[in-house]
């Protein structure tokens, strides 16, 4: 198995009582409740835990992109893994992802990610989203357009790497007389894609297609729901002709170890349910704003993600999969068993989350790194996919 690092960078000190009339942290949260100070203090202590999760033996580090909300102060995924490129030396940089639709300019997408590829000599993997439903209304982006914004500007990109320049480009919403791109991608013909996702069909088609056969994420969901949604990959792959394997499928969780359960979950649980909460919460009409995705996606999104919008203890989250926390034996034996359940090669792990402090977070980094992860490696994708 392939185990990463995953990191969304909390505003984890956000003054939750000055706050706490406001019904969620996105969009509508007013930014005078950020302390640049606290902001230089935070991004330094972030990106020491991502450069610490290769000197762990980490496979590869993930960040993402998120706008004008304090669940996650990395609106620019790219100056990250920028940051990482120079930073690290083996581990995989994994953007997950940029948000295509929300692009005027999308090509700057593909040129920058080449750069990043280039000075990484081949350590990107470039992750493409559509952004969830808040950020439409942050970006002013009508969500009915989302899919054909999405698809148009993953063509443009694809193309940008691995046709030759100059070549003209026009879509119902982009238009370019001269795509030449400099530099080209290091990794050929070019770097690996990905599909992170909340479970729209729509996405899970296009991630399958035979043309892409890109590896799908099920992002943080009970785990009923991520076997339901990796299920759905691989039977959309069987009906377009292929099998799929266990290299193409992800789950990203929030993991946490201590001594004992008990531990684990006192130590833990305030973090969690403050992430779950204050940070994640928001009202359905910005996490699934009208038009954003079709009514039998929204159907299944909202029976796996309807949950944002009420509160969630840290005991249900357990019980359901949505968080995994305990002993190392007990996180073990629970990534272990989902692993040989569900049959999915990439284990993205959120070892920090909420307002868990850094010395929490190094502590649990090092128990997953020492106690848990040599057996995850363990499992060869042969073992999971044939249930053994």
């Amino acid at each position: 198995m392939n185990v990463m690092l995953f990191h969304l960078m909390p505003y984890a000190d956000l003054d939750f009582e000055a706050t706490k009339d406001f019904a969620t942290t996105w969009t509508t949260l007013p930014n005078r409740f950020y302390d640049p100070q606290k902001g230089h203090a935070l991004y330094n202590r972030y990106l020491d835990e991502l450069e610490y999760g290769e000197a762990l033996g980490f496979d590869g580090l993930c960040v993402n992109e998120h706008h004008q909300t304090a669940y996650g102060i990395m609106p620019s995924p790219i100056v990250t893994a920028a940051t990482l490129a120079r930073r690290t030396t083996r581990a995989k940089i994994a953007i997950l992802g940029s948000a295509l639709p929300l692009r005027t300019h999308p090509l700057t997408i593909a040129e920058e990610h080449a750069m990043i590829d280039n000075i990484t000599g081949g350590r990107l993997i470039s992750g493409f989203v559509r952004g969830i439903g808040a950020e439409y209304h942050t970006f002013g982006v009508n969500p009915t357009v989302s899919h054909e914004r999405f698809h148009e500007a993953h063509d443009l990109i694809v193309r940008a790497w691995t046709d030759p320049g100059p070549f003209e480009f026009h879509s119902k919403h982009y238009h370019f007389e001269y795509v030449n791109l400099w530099p080209r991608p290091y990794q050929q013909p070019h770097p690996p894609i990905w599909i992170p996702s909340q479970g729209s069909r729509e996405t899970i088609d296009f991630a399958a297609d035979p043309k892409h056969r890109y590896t799908y994420l099920q992002t943080f969901s009970p785990i009923k729901s991520v076997e339901r949604y990796l299920k759905l990959y691989r039977d959309t792959a069987e009906r377009f002709g292929y099998t799929a394997r266990d290299s193409q499928l992800g789950w990203a969780s929030m993991i946490y170890i201590g001594d004992t359960d008990e531990q684990a979950i006192r130590e833990a649980g305030p973090h969690f349910e403050t992430f779950r909460n204050r940070f994640l919460k928001k009202p359905v009409e910005m996490l699934l704003p009208p038009g954003y995705t079709s009514r039998e996606s929204m159907r299944g999104m909202l029976a796996a993600k309807g949950s944002n919008t009420v509160t969630v203890d840290v005991k249900t989250a357990i019980d359901s999969g949505m968080f995994v926390c305990g002993s190392a034996r007990t996180v073990r034996d629970t990534l272990v068993r989902y692993a040989r359940e569900i049959g999915f090669g990439n284990l993205l792990a959120m070892m920090q989350f909420g307002t868990l402090p850094a010395d929490l977070t190094r502590r649990n980094m090092e128990r997953f790194a020492a106690e848990v992860m040599p057996t995850l490696r363990a499992l060869a994708t042969s073992t999971l996919e044939n249930g053994q």
